[in-house]
């Protein structure tokens, strides 16, 4: 069954148009092949984060498409093997300097001697 706007998560609801729609077209694709459930919910996130980067409650367009974590990166049975991908937050399209600046607007402290994927898990907690 095709998706309606209302069907959709609350972040893509809040988010542009274009983000919505590559997040249910690959939803049914992923549906008619997986069946309904947490692996086609999967499959249209993966998807949705190669050209988009969640921000506050909401996705924006990347600069650069591709891979947003290591876990994206993988695929066949290595991605099936499960991995973190850091809720949403670019850690592969960021330098460490960004995701700092980023998690500083967001309250955190103690970002200086942060790694980017502890800078990244805090943004992703934050959000």
């Amino acid at each position: 069954m095709p998706q309606r706007d209302d069907d959709v998560p609350a972040t893509l609801k809040r988010s542009p148009a274009k983000a919505r729609e590559t997040w249910k077209k690959t939803h049914d694709s992923a549906v008619d092949t997986y069946g309904e459930g947490e692996r086609a919910h999967r499959t249209a996130f993966s998807s949705l984060k190669h050209g988009w980067e969640k921000v506050g409650d909401h996705w924006e367009p990347k600069a650069e498409k591709g891979p947003s974590d290591p876990q994206a990166a993988k695929s066949g049975a290595a991605a099936r093997a499960g991995g973190e991908t850091f809720g949403g937050v670019d850690v592969l399209g960021h330098s460490r300097s960004e995701l700092r600046r980023r998690a500083r607007e967001l309250g955190v402290t103690g970002t200086s001697s942060m790694r980017k994927r502890d800078l990244a898990r805090a943004i992703a907690k934050k959000q």
